[in-house]
């Protein structure tokens, strides 16, 4: 069989990319769902907030490098069964996080969830690609993260609810029967997609493909420019709870408000990406949205030197996640379109870069300094200004 004439989006496809969405949340659930909590877990296991924010690192390192495995093994066995099995690990994960009593089985929880959550999260970007192409595909991207933004928007509101009246283990009970009822839906909804002649999977074949696009500039311009914004994100995310909890003395709830209004600049940047890319193409919006994460990470690392304050940090990083929601849409879809015969391999190595270079951005926000938005903006900065050099040299053709 062949693959399905790429389309544009029916009506009828608002279930299936609710569906992707889903899987594509699994890992920043699992993740923003614990940022409010960190001081609460450190004080649970006797350890410090630094030490439990290894947790976050611990879960991006295996998120990446799960990816490189299960993108090429679902292009030779398909989507369904890894998936399934992915929500499966994942579930299991989430139960050993929640019955820890120190940090090792807390990482080792955190480990066997992100090895779970790695499957669902690579392989919704190749279920992506075996659906659509080009314009549309951009445009099943942006609605995929327009609606997956609330799952690290207002996850964060949820913990804090969820710890101040049930305590912390109840996030990781509320993330399993998440993966629960994603499992079930997917199966209902979209089941096996990837019906083109399957790739045999081969060490020394996979490796060489992944060497074809690392070699590819139509692959690994827009693929970096996605992951750096992506890391200066995350490194956000994760210096959150020291900025806003130790810092500016924010409570739980607090900074999960200031998360849950991420969400509405989010879902603004999606909206947007998605009448950008039909009018003017896929360049010259991501090179608009990589200026402004870059001047937007330059002010945060200013304002941290002349006046640490809220209100300043918060238009900065308005501006910023405006920048990196129009990006990360719009460089995915310029990075698989290509690649169709090998979406689960691209899109692997798409997910491996992205969480390769997350969970350095978390580890140096936490170690450059121990001021956290001067450390943040020294990385935001270092990240979002590689991305626009890079992008400025040309993603190829």
């Amino acid at each position: 069989m062949t693959n399905p004439v790429p389309r544009d989006i029916p009506t009828s496809s608002t279930l299936p990319i609710a569906v992707l969405s889903v899987l594509a949340a699994m890992g920043t659930l699992a993740t923003n769902i614990l940022l409010p909590s960190l001081p609460q877990i450190a004080i649970s296991l006797n350890v410090t907030t630094a030490a439990v924010t290894s947790a976050i690192t611990v879960f991006l390192a295996v998120f990446g490098l799960g990816q490189l495995l299960v993108g090429p093994l679902s292009d030779r066995y398909g989507r369904r069964w890894p998936v399934l099995i992915g929500f499966a690990v994942f579930f299991a994960g989430s139960v050993w996080c929640g019955l820890a009593t120190d940090l090792p089985n807390l990482l080792i929880g955190r480990v066997v969830q992100a090895t779970g959550a790695c499957a669902t999260s690579v392989l919704s970007r190749a279920i992506a690609r075996d659906m659509f192409s080009g314009a549309a595909l951009a445009r099943a991207m942006a609605l995929i993260m327009i609606v997956m933004s609330a799952a690290p928007g207002f996850s964060p509101l949820l913990g804090g609810a969820l710890d101040h009246s049930l305590g912390w283990r109840a996030e990781f009970a509320l993330v399993a029967a998440f993966a629960a009822v994603g499992a079930v839906a997917y199966a209902i909804v979209l089941g096996e997609t990837h019906n083109s002649i399957r790739t045999p999977f081969n060490p020394v074949v996979v490796g060489r493909t992944y060497a074809g696009l690392i070699g590819d500039r139509r692959f690994v311009t827009p693929a970096a420019a996605s992951s750096l914004t992506m890391g200066g994100l995350f490194s956000m995310f994760s210096s959150a709870p020291r900025l806003f909890i130790e810092a500016l003395h924010f409570t739980p709830i607090q900074l999960g408000l200031f998360f849950a209004g991420t969400v509405f600049i989010v879902f603004a940047a999606g909206m947007l990406a998605t009448r950008l890319a039909p009018r003017y193409g896929l360049d010259g919006p991501i090179r608009a949205g990589l200026s402004a994460t870059a001047a937007s990470s330059l002010a945060i690392l200013l304002i941290s030197l002349i006046s640490p304050t809220f209100l300043p940090f918060l238009g900065a990083m308005s501006v910023y996640l405006l920048g990196m929601g129009v990006v990360s849409p719009l460089a995915t879809a310029r990075a698989l379109s290509p690649f169709g015969e090998k979406a689960g391999a691209a899109s692997a190595l798409l997910g491996f870069l992205q969480m390769t270079i997350a969970a350095t951005g978390v580890w140096l926000a936490a170690t450059v300094s121990p001021e956290a938005m001067f450390a943040l903006g020294v990385v935001m900065s270092s990240f979002s200004l590689l991305a626009l050099g890079l992008y400025a040299r040309g993603p190829g053709s």
